[in-house]
């Protein structure tokens, strides 16, 4: 709960932060939440009790709500539809550096460093990242031309209405379920209870997932971009990724183990493809509703998140655990249960293929 309650907050905030993001522009917009980010950093390196630390946990992932969707948001203005999955690619391939920080990196410092300590080194970065973007970065003249607040909230009632709107969403928000309620949370403890690794293996093994995942966002982004400018359609690619990755965690929960971390990589690796729904989206619809409709496809993305967490660790908990974790045997189940989630989300999308000619 502690976790996913991060995914919570985002969450909740998005369809309001597509409003922000449309009305007074990226910039403005992320530099403030960061600072609202800092500031649940810093009580939650200070708190004293769960309670504390669950509820600066959330204000953290109000805060950096705004990362993603600034980015895409300022990427639709500044640059050409047929550049834009390799945008939104790099912004996801930079996020990833991020994961890659805390995992060998982390690992090391927290040996000589307590956490708390770490959190103000974090604090101090997300507040400098702030005054950078609010003083430095420079302001497209389009986004301060917003229309009235009615206007956009009838424009985000057409999106809600359109079907190939809900099916992607259903699809992402599943996909997303699986890769990043595993790979922020119990891939490592699956790593640990599993596959028998200590916690310094954990960490080496972690930073091989998110290198593939940095492939990922790259190799795709690239490839989906190159198919924009010859007139094709990203949903093959989108679907062909998203295939790959069940095909690797299915494997995984049947018990293959021989080459078990190439599975993995793979999973991590594939299921990256699901975020070119994003740049797709940003395509369908006008500029200026950009922000509101990459955040209410995000909204399925935390969701899925918040739930994928929770519900892993419940099922997880049916069986009594063991001297080092969780018992081996209920990872299939709660693998399993991500896996037909994903495959359910991707065949009702394919389904209505022809939503998105």
């Amino acid at each position: 709960m502690l976790s996913g309650v991060y995914f919570f907050s985002f969450a909740l905030f998005q369809l309001p932060l597509g409003v922000l993001l449309d009305r007074y522009g990226p910039r403005r917009v992320n530099a403030t939440l960061l600072m609202v980010a800092a500031g649940g950093g810093l009580w939650f390196s200070l708190a004293g009790s769960a309670t504390e630390l669950t509820l600066a946990r959330a204000l953290i992932g109000l805060g950096v709500s705004g990362c993603l969707m600034a980015s895409f948001s300022a990427f639709a203005l500044w640059y050409p539809a047929e550049r834009l999955a390799t945008m939104n690619g790099i912004a996801f391939a930079s996020g990833m550096l991020g994961a890659i920080a805390v995992t060998v990196p982390l690992e090391v410092v927290l040996r000589v460093l307590h956490w708390r300590e770490v959190f103000y080194g974090v604090v101090a970065l997300t507040v400098a990242v702030s005054l950078v973007l609010y003083f430095v970065v420079p302001e497209k003249a389009a986004a301060r031309r917003a229309a009235p607040l009615p206007v956009q909230l009838r424009e985000f009632a057409s999106l809600a209405r359109d079907p190939a709107f809900w099916r992607m969403a259903l699809c992402i928000g599943s996909s997303q379920l699986a890769a990043v309620s595993l790979g922020t949370l119990w891939v490592a403890t699956w790593l640990r209870d599993v596959a028998g690794h200590t916690q310094a293996e954990v960490a080496q093994v972690l930073l091989a997932f998110n290198l593939a995942m940095i492939a990922g966002y790259l190799g795709f982004g690239r490839i989906a971009d190159g198919m924009t400018r010859r007139g094709r359609s990203t949903l093959p690619l989108l679907a062909g990724g998203v295939v790959a990755a069940s095909i690797c965690l299915g494997l995984i929960v049947l018990g293959v183990r021989t080459g078990a971390i190439a599975l993995w990589c793979g999973f991590f690796g594939c299921t990256t493809a699901v975020v070119l729904s994003y740049s797709l989206f940003s395509r369908r619809y006008p500029k200026e509703m950009v922000g509101r409709v990459n955040s209410a496809l995000n909204v399925a993305v935390f969701v899925g998140m918040f739930s994928g967490q929770w519900a892993v660790g419940l099922v997880l908990s049916l069986w009594p655990q063991t001297a080092i974790g969780y018992a081996p045997e209920a990872y299939a189940w709660a693998l399993g249960g991500l896996w037909l989630m994903q495959a359910v989300g991707l065949a009702w999308l394919w389904s209505g293929r022809r939503l998105f000619r």
